[in-house]
């Protein structure tokens, strides 16, 4: 066989295997990302592991606007409550 008649559409068999690689790791990216996009509870772990480290100092207490911010929660609550019952 010629040259020629091992192309494909201009193509030879080497860069039509090269092509069907290539689109296999873009194909195989895709599925991680959209594996990745649908499990709910890795993102959801990872969020709450952001705002934990907002919301804490390196040593892992609270820092201060995320201490009063927990005061001003249980005060509120607290109004409301005594403001319902009298």
């Amino acid at each position: 066989m010629s040259p020629d008649e091992s192309r494909v559409n201009g193509t030879t068999p080497e860069q039509i295997e090269a092509d069907i690689a290539r689109q296999r790791e873009e194909l195989a990216a895709t599925v991680t990302e959209i594996h990745a996009r649908l499990d709910v509870k890795s993102r959801a772990r990872a969020t709450a592991a952001e705002l934990r480290g907002r919301a804490t100092t390196p040593d892992g207490k609270p820092t201060p606007v995320a201490a009063a911010a927990a005061v001003a929660i249980v005060v509120l609550t607290g109004l409301v409550l005594w403001r319902r019952s009298h």
